[in-house]
């Protein structure tokens, strides 16, 4: 199934070009413009095009028990220009709204993306400063390289503005930081230790006695989401380099204490280029779609991989910055971060990851982010878990890892059966699974407000339904790949008999109570449903279902959580948490259920219609997190919202993005070797 819809074409083994995104000044000015940087342990780097910070989640977040438990360490580098004629501050911070220190941004010629790797240009009378910077993975530290074009000698003094704490929070009173510097290496002690290291190969280089200052920096993402707008951070200067005329190379590595540090910052630079050139060409050669949005997803793609401690394993961030792992969202997101990218490693990591917590037939609905365990309550994770299962081993040919896997799914399934937490059990008289206990929030619309589940869908929620499905029929799938009879087909037989109770005549129902009383609330979870290949359904009602989101749901970004016009619809998603919270499901677009809707489309052979409804999402990638897509957008300016980065966004936007790139070219295909007359 997954195999024929990603195809198998294979490729010359060279390595792919680079995919190239440049900016000109003005654009590269726009703090609305974020770039990512991850090291693949839940770390990571955060801030604008230009690079400055607009969030309290920074140059330098660094976990100690990955993915979790991070902590930040810096803010902003510090870069001062000294010519004969004058001196320019090369960074720039935001002290209040509109209000900068520093020149950085005025300076700026442009900017670069090259595979999601930024560059940033600076010119200043006759002096040009290019930075790259990227995050080595494993080595919890983030580099900057800057290469220096004078016509004659300049000096470049370097530092950074410190912070020392849990990521989350800020700093009211100035950080408590002893810094000292010796040679070519700099320590700035609190709680957490940070090492700085400078390498500048053929240049004077003199170390400083560091002379701390307090300075504000004003977060306006922060702001705008109610949350604390501003810290005072430590800065300093740490050296001073001197080039000679023509200029030169440098490099500046901020690392957490414990790290190893990066021996030949430029090697590693070379080498994460290198990584993110080859899972570009690896994801055209398991697709067969060889365009730029296919590499530049799946380069994003990698950022949301992520080494586990314990259990140990791969697992996936959920958005950056501020969530952790996830179970629901890592199993969603499995097929477009890893199956289409062909990944095949990683998926049986991923799988193998969750498969070891399940307890009582769940997975953790998330990882805590203090490193304390985990949450379980969700109803759908452990479903999509056998879904993702099934998809990985038809996709690999992995047989061994279907007959390993298959005493795990049919325990969870049993305990789906015989009931488990949170009122999770299959109602006995239809064979349907029902979930929902009070205070209790199950399914991915699963929002809690200090006890107030706000759209708590208690009783059969449709996409549960096909899930259940779904999960039953691979199970005997999977049985069957391992030579084993099915173990839970009279239940799936059943349960299909008994979905027709969604179908009111002219619409699915959103959720069945416990009693069987319909809730018709026009909202998106039916596409979720009706995209699983085990849920049953005619023709008739496909359309119908598809006519009912493309008039009320649907949007250029994704789709409306609930319908505008029904009288509990909340369009603005924006301020305070609770606010925000308020409107998560209630009228917000969410783009990853838009490829569940892309498969109608295509299930009944409207390209043109699926192609059409990806168009907008897919200029999004160059909107906000670059080379990424948002949580959320608003419900009625579709401005972006929640996590700039986020996984299953980015996953079933690839998804969809190559199902209608491998239809198409079916289409064409069938068109090119039809007879003429058939023309």
């Amino acid at each position: 199934m997954l195999d024929a819809m990603l195809g198998r074409m294979s490729f010359p083994s060279a390595s792919s070009p680079a995919v190239t995104r440049s900016f000109g000044p003005g654009q590269a000015r726009s703090p609305d413009l974020e770039v990512l940087l991850t090291d693949g342990r839940g770390g990571f780097s955060l801030g604008s095009l230009a690079g400055v910070p607009t969030r309290c989640y920074s140059a330098l977040n660094v976990s100690q028990q990955p993915p979790v438990q991070r902590y930040a360490h810096l803010a902003s580098p510090l870069e001062i220009l000294s010519t004969p004629s004058g001196e320019a501050t090369l960074h720039s911070l935001e002290l209040a709204p509109g209000v900068f220190e520093g020149q950085g941004l005025d300076l700026l010629a442009g900017a670069t993306l090259r595979d999601l790797l930024p560059e940033r240009e600076q010119l200043w009378r006759g002096v040009r400063v290019r930075r790259r910077s990227c995050m080595p993975h494993g080595a919890d530290s983030v580099v900057y390289l800057y290469d220096v074009q004078a016509d004659e000698p300049v000096t470049l003094t370097l530092g950074g503005f410190f912070v020392d704490r849990d990521m989350h929070t800020v700093h009211t009173g100035v950080p408590r930081l002893s810094l000292r510097c010796v040679d070519n290496e700099a320590l700035v002690e609190g709680e957490r230790l940070t090492r700085v290291q400078l390498h500048a190969p053929g240049a004077g280089v003199q170390p400083l006695t560091p002379a701390p200052f307090p300075q504000r920096v004003f977060y306006r993402h922060d702001q705008a989401r109610g949350e604390a707008e501003s810290e005072l951070t430590l800065g300093a200067a740490l050296w001073q380099v001197q080039l000679p005329a023509g200029g030169g190379q440098i490099a500046l590595v901020f690392s957490a204490g414990s790290a190893a540090g990066v021996p030949d910052p430029w090697a590693a630079y070379e080498a994460e280029a290198n990584r993110r050139r080859e899972h570009a060409r690896q994801a055209w050669a398991a697709t067969g779609v060889r365009d730029d949005l296919v590499a530049t997803l799946a380069v994003a793609a990698d950022a949301y991989l992520a080494q586990r401690s314990a259990p140990a394993g791969v697992t996936v961030i959920a958005g950056y910055p501020w969530f952790a792992d996830w179970g629901r969202d890592a199993m969603i997101a499995l097929t477009g971060l890893t199956l289409v990218t062909g990944r095949y490693t990683e998926a049986r990591d991923l799988l193998g990851t969750f498969l070891a917590t399940l307890r009582r037939g769940l997975i953790p609905n998330n990882f805590h982010e203090d490193g304390s365990g985990a949450g379980y309550n969700t109803v759908d994770g452990a479903l999509w878990l056998v879904v993702a299962l099934e998809l990985y081993v038809q996709a690999s040919g992995d047989l061994d890892f279907a007959r390993q896997s298959l005493p795990q799914v049919r325990d969870l399934l049993d305990w789906h059966v015989r009931g488990t937490d949170h009122g999770i059990r299959m109602d006995p008289g239809d064979g349907l699974l029902l979930a929902g206990e009070p205070g209790a929030q199950l399914t991915w619309m699963d929002v809690k407000i200090e006890g107030w589940v706000v759209t708590p869908r208690h009783g059969k929620p449709v996409e549960i339904q096909g899930l259940w499905l779904a999960a039953l029929g691979a199970e005997g799938r999977l049985s069957q790949m391992s030579g084993e009879p099915p173990a839970f087909a009279a239940h799936l037989q059943r349960a299909k008999e008994s979905f027709s109770v969604f179908w009111t005549g002219t619409a699915f129902a959103d959720t069945l109570s416990a009693d069987g009383v319909p809730d018709l609330s026009p909202r998106p979870n039916v596409a979720l449903a009706l995209a699983l290949g085990d849920t049953p359904a005619t023709p008739a009602q496909i359309s119908a279902a598809a006519g009912l989101i493309r008039r009320e749901l649907l949007t250029p970004l994704g789709l409306h959580t609930l319908s505008p016009l029904d009288a509990r619809y909340r369009g603005d998603y924006g301020g305070t948490q609770v606010q925000r919270d308020a409107a998560y499901h209630q009228g917000t677009v969410w783009p990853w259920p838009l490829a569940s809707y892309v498969d109608l489309l295509l299930s009944r052979g409207d390209l043109a219609g699926a192609r059409d409804t990806l168009r907008g999402l897919q200029g999004h990638v160059w909107e906000a997190g670059l080379g990424h897509v948002s949580e959320v957008f608003s419900g009625q300016s579709l401005t972006p919202g929640g996590c700039p980065f986020q996984a299953w966004s980015v996953a079933e936007l690839l998804r969809a993005h190559v199902a209608v790139a491998r239809a198409q070219q079916t289409g064409l295909a069938a068109t090119q070797t039809a007879p003429s007359s058939a023309r």
